[in-house]
């Protein structure tokens, strides 16, 4: 009972830490310093190119929630040790509290954005939980030490114990001595443990509670949702009529902002008011440049659909999205900036401080390079970049597609890296040209007959030029392909298969405008995407 009663003390201590660090967190307007997310973010910069892959192969969106719950249930789990550390001597529970503040502490002043205010909730909270398990420790008589020290006190105020006489029958007409009641002390003791710990649970709830809900005075929706963009200068071209394959369980062709993926390392959004938004462009520049959301917006916008795809997209894989953009085009406004002998990157930075790399020539060579404000005819989701981001067609988005830029620097490659390319992936990393199946489904169960066979393909600013499928050994047929609006999107492709019982291995193949066919051996995404040829096993009955 004692050491359930020790591990309880370290789960309630371990909750007013947490409890009262988002309350401090909250309080300054600091959410990526609230403890979790502060180390969730280191953990993410330690992760190696294998696990990340395996988590967003696994996880997808999802992969930040994952790890959060992670976190958290790696907290509740240490907890109860420091209980039990502390039952055996509360110093050594006090050191533990410490030690996992002091991770706390680092974590948030080694983000890239940190100032000293960081520490702040991470401190506040190691003190709180210090004090809740001493409170709860001393309340209970916990420590290993004090109860020696209690009973050794117990024995000097009432002397030595007494011998114990044989029982004596009472004489006749004598009441037998009544039965000692148990000490009050005991019954008082546990009123004050349970007292003490129900006040340690009702301080961690509310100030965990608070926490959010200040935290919440910095979201930026209702602030989006009064932005009004301006009608494009050039708009998109239409997508023509047969865009869309029409066959039931197939990928819409223009993606909605719910269902966009998105894949990036920030545990929490950042929350940027557009009306406190400034881009800084400067760096290898004649003449840099400083815009305001305002600024931003009376530029000559156009409006395109481009397709945009993740690294980290596995062969067959959904990490890509295709979105009508609104936005500024990027190139014109470097030429007016005056870009210098010798530049050959952009160095992008989000108010997170995450970094991304563009090569400048894909920015300066024509394409529809923007600094996006729009996503699907309404502001970008928080989500997705607001109030602005890049999106350069025809590149992987990890050196393309910076959510929540605030800053350009026009560099070197030999000069300055990225996040990504620190950690070892492609410099330069244009899109590969990729088809899928996306009906039917893997290990779909199908009757015998006429089956359609669908999917989608991309090569961002190639184009692709044709589609090929394949049932088991066979022949490779053309597939009926689809029209789109240009070569920056995606475009679908259909045939017919005349099925017959058994089970069936289904294939597929593109070409792009280049005449470059997408190669058939498997690679990895790291480190400049995955290759290879998309496959399902179906059965027909």
């Amino acid at each position: 009972m004692r050491w359930v009663t020790a591990a309880l003390r370290g789960l309630l201590a371990a909750a007013a830490a947490m409890g009262t660090a988002e309350l401090a967190a909250g309080a300054l307007g600091r959410v990526s310093s609230s403890p979790l997310p502060a180390v969730g973010a280191g953990f993410i910069d330690l992760t190696p190119v294998w696990l990340k892959d395996f988590a967003i192969r696994h996880f997808g969106s999802d992969d930040k929630t994952v790890l959060l719950i992670g976190l958290a249930a790696g907290v509740a789990a240490a907890a109860p040790a420091i209980g039990l550390l502390g039952r055996r001597r509360l110093a050594w529970g006090l050191l533990g509290l410490a030690a996992f503040g002091t991770v706390g502490i680092v974590a948030a002043l080694t983000r890239p954005v940190a100032e000293p205010v960081d520490a702040v909730p991470a401190t506040v909270g190691a003190l709180a939980g210090m004090a809740a398990l001493t409170l709860l420790t001393r309340g209970t008589g916990g420590d290993a030490r004090s109860r020696t020290a209690g009973l050794e006190r117990r024995r000097r105020d009432t002397g030595p114990e007494p011998t114990t006489e044989p029982e004596q029958d009472a004489e006749p007409g004598q009441d037998a001595e009544p039965e000692r009641p148990s000490a009050p002390g005991a019954e008082v003791g546990w009123r004050r443990a349970l007292l003490t710990g129900a006040g340690v649970i009702g301080v961690a709830a509310v100030s965990g509670v608070s926490g959010r809900m200040l935290l919440r005075r910095g979201d930026v929706s209702s602030v989006r949702a009064d932005v009004r963009l301006p009608r494009p200068v050039s708009p998109a071209p239409p997508v023509p009529a047969g865009a869309q394959v029409r066959v039931p369980g197939m990928t819409p062709f223009r993606t909605s902002n719910s269902d966009f993926y998105r894949v990036d390392t920030a545990l929490v959004l950042p929350q940027v008011d557009p009306r406190d938004w400034t881009l800084r462009i400067h760096g290898m520049l004649a003449r840099p440049v400083e815009l305001t959301f305002d600024d931003l917006l009376r530029l000559a916008l156009i409006e395109r659909d481009i397709t945009v795809s993740c690294v980290s997209n596995q062969v067959g894989g959904d990490l890509a999205g295709n979105a009508r953009w609104l936005g500024a085009p990027l190139g014109p406004l470097l030429r007016r900036a005056g870009v210098l002998p010798g530049a050959d990157q952009i160095l992008s930075r989000s108010s997170d401080g995450m970094t991304l790399s563009t090569p400048l020539e894909t920015v300066l060579d024509g394409r529809d390079a923007v600094l996006a404000v729009g996503m699907n005819g309404e502001p970008l989701p928080v989500a997705h970049g607001f109030p602005a981001r890049l999106v350069v067609p025809g590149l992987y988005g990890y050196v393309s597609a910076t959510k929540w830029v605030v800053d350009l620097k026009v560099t070197r490659f030999a000069t300055d890296q990225a996040y990504w390319t620190r950690r070892g992936y492609a410099e330069r990393a244009p899109v590969k040209t990729f088809s899928r199946i996306d009906v039917p489904k893997p290990f779909a169960r199908l009757k015998a007959g006429p089956v359609a066979v669908a999917g989608t393909a991309w090569a961002q600013h190639r184009g692709i030029d044709a589609v090929e499928w394949q049932a088991d050994d066979g022949p490779w047929r053309p597939a009926r392909l689809a029209p789109g609006p240009g070569i920056d999107t995606w475009r679908q492709w259909v045939a017919e298969w005349d099925a017959v019982p058994g089970s069936h291995t289904l294939r597929v193949r593109a070409t792009d405008k280049t005449g470059t066919t997408q190669p058939e051996p498997r690679s990895p995404p790291f480190p400049d995407g995955a290759t290879g040829w998309h496959s399902v096993v179906v059965t027909v009955t």
